[in-house]
């Protein structure tokens, strides 16, 4: 069977990230069919080489959000290892690094020094809160970017605790973004051939996502809490206690026939 190629067939991409955010993100960008080269540090390596389920004592969840990537090893803090990482910038195409701001910079290879090495180079960079702003310097966490973005506050049952999505949804919500703004400077990089830097916060991204939770904000003064179990407009619906749904739908709506035949 002929090699079927990605849409990103072509481009290089370097992954400095580690855990979940940025490693989501160049999985991805590995599905689409770029080359990606993960770049972690000699005798550790990702942090999540350590974290379960393991089968075969390999951990399933590096192996997950590393499909499809190369390897390599790197010292970025030893002069040596900087030139190497130099020289594999001016051939790639794409940086993604997900170190608290700030990191990267005192490393001697932040944007501004890689962009004079290769002015087309894009440098994807996700963090808790961006890399701009009061709290750009803090740590920042899945479970901090579901509560400051406001996820928590609306998870759970009405009255009850903020409650963390048993999904990473900080994490993914930012994987993703990053992808979407790295795909977007690899389309501005074929009109002008120069790189771009992608700045993706947790935060905004949780923020970004609670659409209808805002828009009620927004149009009543009403701050919704503990609604996991309710879907607001334009189509109502609830769970309850034990596990089963309640679909509300105006009977004039297709839906409606389809809810009551369930």
């Amino acid at each position: 069977m002929e090699h079927e190629k990605g849409l990103l067939e072509g481009i290089v991409i370097l992954d400095l990230t580690r855990v979940l955010a940025g490693p989501y993100c160049g999985a991805l960008l590995a599905d689409m069919g770029a080359t990606v080269i993960k770049v972690e540090q000699p005798g550790k390596g990702d942090d999540s080489r350590s974290m379960g389920p393991f089968i075969n004592d390999q951990s399933v969840y590096f192996a997950n959000f590393n499909r499809s990537k190369m390897g390599v090893t790197l010292n970025l803090k030893a002069p040596e290892a900087k030139e190497i990482f130099k020289e594999m910038v001016k051939k790639a195409d794409v940086v993604i690094e997900n170190y608290r701001p700030g990191t990267m910079e005192k490393l001697g290879l932040g944007y501004d020094v890689l962009k004079e090495i290769n002015p087309g180079i894009i440098y994807g960079a996700c963090s808790g809160f961006g890399h701009t702003g009061p709290y750009s310097k803090r740590a920042g966490y899945d479970i901090v970017g579901q509560a400051m973005g406001g996820l928590m506050s609306t998870t759970g049952w009405p009255g009850g605790p903020a409650t963390r999505c048993g999904t990473p949804m900080g994490d993914v919500l930012g994987g993703l973004n990053l992808t979407v703004g790295v795909l977007a400077a690899l389309v501005n990089k074929q009109r002008t051939g120069l790189g771009e830097k992608v700045d993706v916060a947790l935060v905004d991204s949780v923020a970004s996502a609670m659409e209808n939770i805002t828009m009620i904000y927004q149009s009543t003064g009403r701050i919704p809490s503990g609604s996991a179990t309710v879907m607001s407009p334009p189509i109502p619906m609830m769970c309850s206690r034990p596990v089963t749904a309640t679909w509300s739908s105006p009977p004039e709506t297709p839906s409606f026939g389809r809810s009551c035949a369930v």
